[in-house]
C-alpha cells in the first residue's frame, strides 16, 4: 500500500510557474457578447484586467478556435460575483473536429451568495488530445434574472 499524508491546509493547484499557453496568440476567439471595458483579453491574463463581461444579460458563449491542434491536459476557469445573488450553470465543451462535433468535458451550477460566495474555481485535470475547438456555454442566472455572464479568468495548460 502507497501512502502519503496530507494537511489540511488549502492549497491552490495554480501555480504562477505553470506552463499556460498563449492564447491570445494560439487562438481566435468567438463571442456572442463583449463589454468594451471588460473584453475576453484580460479573462486570458490573469491580474491585468477584469475579465470578460458580456455586454448583454442573458446566455453566453465563448469559443477559442485553434490555429493548430493542441493537446491540453488543465483547464483553469474563475469566476466572480459580488453584486447579485444568483446561480449560474456553465458548459464547457471541446472539439478535435474544428466544432463539427463536441464533447462535454462538464456542466456545473454554482450559487453566487454575496457577500459570502463571490467566486467559483474550477481547476479541471484533462488530456484533451487534438483540441481545435474550446466552448464555454454561460447561462449567467438559471431562474432569467438579468445577471450578465462573465468570466475572470481563463488558462489552459
Amino acid at each position: 500500500m502507497r501512502k502519503r499524508i496530507i494537511t489540511d491546509e488549502v492549497q491552490s493547484n495554480t501555480s504562477p510557474d505553470a506552463d499556460w499557453l498563449d492564447l491570445e496568440n494560439l487562438a481566435q476567439a468567438e463571442l456572442t457578447s463583449e463589454d468594451g471595458s471588460h473584453p475576453i483579453e484580460s479573462a486570458l491574463k490573469p491580474g491585468v484586467g477584469s475579465g470578460l463581461r458580456a455586454l448583454e444579460p442573458g446566455r453566453q458563449t465563448v469559443r477559442l478556435l485553434f490555429d493548430e491542434p493542441l493537446r491540453v491536459r488543465r483547464i483553469h476557469l474563475a469566476f466572480h460575483e459580488d453584486e447579485q445573488q444568483r446561480t449560474q450553470e456553465f458548459l464547457l465543451r471541446w472539439s478535435s473536429d474544428g466544432g463539427r462535433s463536441y464533447r462535454e468535458i462538464v456542466r456545473q451550477q454554482y450559487n453566487f451568495s454575496p457577500p459570502d460566495n463571490t467566486r467559483e474555481i474550477e481547476d479541471l485535470e484533462v488530456d484533451l488530445v487534438g483540441l481545435t475547438v474550446l466552448e464555454i456555454t454561460i447561462t449567467p442566472d438559471i431562474s432569467g434574472g438579468c445577471a450578465r455572464a462573465s468570466i475572470a479568468e481563463l488558462r489552459l495548460a
